[in-house]
């Protein structure tokens, strides 16, 4: 028997509907990272708390986009981990701009719920816990 024989195989989480959950991942990593990239470099001191949740936010989504592709079931907690922080992430950001808005002089990904963002912020994370979910329950 050859080592690798040996050593458990991954499950795969892109399978699917996994395979949008990726693609769209993917999408706003590049748009949460390049656009706090630019207004970090060029106007941070106008709004360095919505520049930097925005920087956060692009991070989180790289991880769980690594986690869904690397696959597996350490990954797969990871992500159920990282998803579950991002939505309470975006509850909280999107009610303090709402609640307060002057805490906020520019807009973050989650402002208003991801708002800015055609609402992905908020539905990309109840979508990815329920994938995620269900990907350990077929697995079982």
């Amino acid at each position: 028997m050859a080592a690798t024989d040996k050593q458990p195989r991954r499950t795969r989480l892109i399978g699917g509907p996994g395979i949008l959950l990726v693609w769209l991942y993917g999408v706003m990593v590049v748009g949460a990272v390049s656009r706090s990239a630019v207004q970090i470099a060029t106007e941070f001191d106008k709004a360095p708390l919505a520049y930097s949740l925005s920087a956060v936010a692009g991070l989180v989504y790289g991880f769980i986009t690594y986690s869904l592709v690397r696959g597996g079931e350490t990954a797969r907690k990871a992500a159920l981990v990282c998803c579950a922080a991002e939505l309470a992430g975006v509850l909280i950001v999107g009610t303090w701009t709402l609640a307060e808005p002057s805490a906020f002089p520019d807009a973050t990904v989650w402002s208003d719920y991801g708002m800015g963002y055609l609402f992905i912020p908020v539905l990309l994370p109840v979508t990815a816990l329920f994938w995620l979910r269900r990907s350990r329950a077929a697995t079982q």
